[in-house]
């Protein structure tokens, strides 16, 4: 069976002065990775002894190092973003108002720079090669995500809107930054890759249906509305991408190592944008809470907490720790190996919280709607780096290690 092999592109540069990585070169998606510790030992997951090792990479450039720890940074990004629109909401003001259009074609520039390392023909192969775990994995995304968000919403009592936005946040795809928190987890990453662009293709129907079953006894959705703007913001840009990366290979070689940077700082300023829009309703909250309690401090931050800012925190928090636990754990129901199930838990607690963001602005009146999905962008990014570090200390079994070299189900 052929080995299944895995492209570092300048979206992992610092790792090319690795010693004689066991990688072969076809080029796979793999957006937003982090300047990795310099004591990460990369493996490959699918090995085959008929092939050569190939020679190391040449060693980044200064600028691509410097690209690639400048895109590491994202959760600090929209951390600080989120502070700029608390305390000067109007920072945000042009690009809001010309929401929702400016949120789909921001967007629309994320997946499109996923699309340029992206060549369906490896991924095909991939697919083929491990079917059960993929589909695996993508069913435990689109069924134990929508689940929770369905759950947590009613349990918490959360507001109609608040809700809707939940259950959107839940029924979108993987995100790309699992692919990065899978690697650095000592995760099974060509699955993770695989996973997220599968995911991605099939929002432009689970998303839409997911949404309208749950969503739908909240406020009518149209589901047709929601598959059609996911075409046209997701799969069209990803398939433009890897149309460009045949037609024009000299050119994009060139725009590869900008477009990890151009994506999360995209990113972030969706996410920011659309909480600066709600930071006058939680700031009231506030300040009632405030006048409201002449008790102690710890009585005002269980006031302010209580409210509907501490709600989407803790539901937030609630439905991704949802996803990587009951995620591992229905992995190992299934028989998948360490590595399997780390890549699954992350996959399917991370979602493309941008997409929530872009569907909830265009197609719900409220704004409230896509709080979650922009809370989420701070809350996720935080939980699954912090578990990436925590498995990373973790080794797989030495016989789990070698056996995923000749495993492929």
């Amino acid at each position: 069976m052929a080995s299944i092999s895995l492209q570092f592109t300048p979206f992992i540069s610092p790792l090319h002065h690795r010693r004689n990585l066991r990688l072969h070169r076809p080029k796979i998606p793999c957006l937003l990775p982090p300047k990795l510790p310099r004591l990460l030992a990369v493996r490959s997951v699918q090995r085959n002894n008929e092939y050569p090792s190939p020679l190391p990479p040449a060693k980044p450039s200064g600028l691509d190092d410097f690209l690639s720890t400048a895109a590491s940074l994202y959760p600090l990004y929209v951390t600080v973003g989120g502070v700029v629109a608390c305390l000067k909401p109007s920072t945000f003001s042009w690009f809001v108002e010309r929401g929702p259009t400016s949120y789909s074609l921001a967007l629309g520039l994320i997946m499109l720079a996923m699309g340029l390392t992206l060549e369906l023909k490896d991924l095909v192969n991939l697919f083929m090669q491990r079917p059960l775990s993929i589909l695996f994995g993508c069913v435990a995304q689109y069924t134990i995500m929508p689940a929770a968000g369905a759950l947590i919403g009613k349990f918490f009592g959360l507001s109609t809107p608040l809700s809707v936005g939940l259950i959107l946040l839940s029924c979108c795809p993987g995100g790309t930054a699992s692919n990065v928190v899978t690697l650095i987890a000592q995760g099974d990453v060509p699955l993770s890759i695989v996973m997220t662009v599968c995911t991605t293709l099939g929002a432009v129907i689970l998303t839409p249906f997911l949404t309208k079953l749950l969503a739908g006894a909240y406020i009518p959705v149209d589901a047709a509305k929601l598959s059609l703007s996911t075409l046209q913001v997701v799969v069209a840009p990803i398939l433009l991408g890897s149309y460009l990366q045949k037609a024009f290979p000299q050119l994009v070689k060139l725009v590869i190592p900008f477009a990890p940077l151009v994506a999360v700082l995209t990113s972030s300023l969706l996410a920011c944008s659309v909480f600066s829009e709600n930071v006058v309703r939680f700031k009231s909250s506030m300040v009632n809470a405030s006048l409201a309690s002449d008790a102690s401090p710890w009585m005002i931050i269980r006031s302010i907490l209580s409210g509907e800012l501490g709600m989407v925190v803790l539901s937030v928090f609630c439905l991704h720790f949802a996803g990587f636990f009951v995620g591992y754990v229905a992995a190992s129901i299934g028989g998948f190996r360490e590595r399997e199930r780390r890549a699954i838990s992350i996959e399917v607690g991370m979602q493309n919280s941008s997409l929530g963001v872009v569907l909830a602005s265009s197609h719900f009146s409220s704004a409230m709607v896509a709080l979650p999905a922009a809370m989420s962008a701070v809350i996720m990014n935080i939980m699954g780096s912090t578990l990436g570090l925590c498995w990373r200390y973790i080794e797989p079994s030495a016989d789990e290690v070698e056996a995923s070299g000749s495993v492929a189900n």
